[in-house]
């Protein structure tokens, strides 16, 4: 509706009316652009992986330059009424046909808050092993280590386990080792921790273990448990270095690794191919 107070007087041939009008367009569009800037610096503080407030003051400035254009229609007399009535139900169709933008949208934006990883973490979520190359508010994008380029949407993200590799320096691995039944246990357990000892990567402090877990099918099984960096190369890496001593220090000693076997016995207690 027209402001009353803005009297129609012509300056250079155009009514004053439309001069307070562009006025308030100026105006607002410098407003806009101000804010948005100003939420962007303060929110993300200038990291370059952080969006949040990139688009919080995208939204803010959007928001200011509607109002701005709302008050100078109704400065120069146009009825706006219609119009937001109009786009308000276009709105909340829209709304219902965008609900996993939306989802997405709302998701991404928890991710910035709580930050569980930034551009260049290494982490595993959704079966995926990678490194984390961009979060906006809708993806996640993952360079995997097969070489894929993987993107995820955040809602899907959010939704399950995160594990940042990145944000402990050191994990541990757990090697199953089996030996025979008639193996001295205590000579295996200490073939295994010299054998670790000697492997580049293994961290001294949490010191390695080996326990024996239980008695299986075909041998006694040990967790072998030591520490390394957090990264996956390295896990990959001294994980594969760790078996290759281990077997070779049980070779040296004498210990062997059996192979699955099942022993058969008749119904009379004797074994299969015994003389009767």
């Amino acid at each position: 509706m027209p402001f009353p107070l803005v009297s129609d007087v012509e300056l250079l041939g155009v009514s004053r009316t439309w001069w307070v009008a562009a006025a308030i367009a100026v105006g607002t569009g410098i407003l806009a652009f101000a804010v948005r800037r100003v939420l962007t610096r303060v929110i993300d503080h200038g990291e370059p992986d952080r969006v949040f407030g990139r688009q919080l003051g995208r939204m803010a400035s959007i928001v200011v330059v509607v109002v701005g254009v709302v008050w100078a229609l109704g400065v120069v007399g146009i009825d706006v009424g219609p119009l937001i009535g109009a786009l308000g139900i276009s709105g909340i169709a829209i709304a219902f046909a965008a609900q996993d933008v939306i989802q997405n949208f709302i998701a991404g934006i928890i991710i910035q808050v709580r930050r569980p990883f930034r551009v260049g973490d290494q982490v595993t979520t959704m079966e995926f092993d990678g490194t984390v190359r961009d979060v906006d508010l809708r993806t996640v994008r993952l360079t995997t280590f097969d070489g894929l380029d993987v993107v995820l949407p955040a809602r899907d993200v959010l939704g399950n386990a995160i594990v940042n590799h990145t944000r402990t320096p050191t994990r541990r691995t757990t090697l199953a080792v089996g030996v025979r039944y008639d193996t001295d246990l205590t000579l295996a357990r200490r073939v295994v921790l010299e054998a670790l000892a000697r492997v580049d990567g293994v961290e001294a402090e949490p010191e390695p273990v080996a326990w024996v877990r239980e008695f299986g099918d075909s041998s006694i099984d040990l967790d072998v448990m030591f520490w390394h960096r957090s990264d996956i190369a390295t896990l990959y890496r001294v994980r594969s270095e760790a078996a290759i001593a281990i077997k070779a220090g049980l070779d040296r000693a004498g210990i062997e690794i059996p192979f699955p076997q099942r022993v058969l016995h008749w119904g009379d207690g004797s074994a299969p191919g015994s003389p009767a």
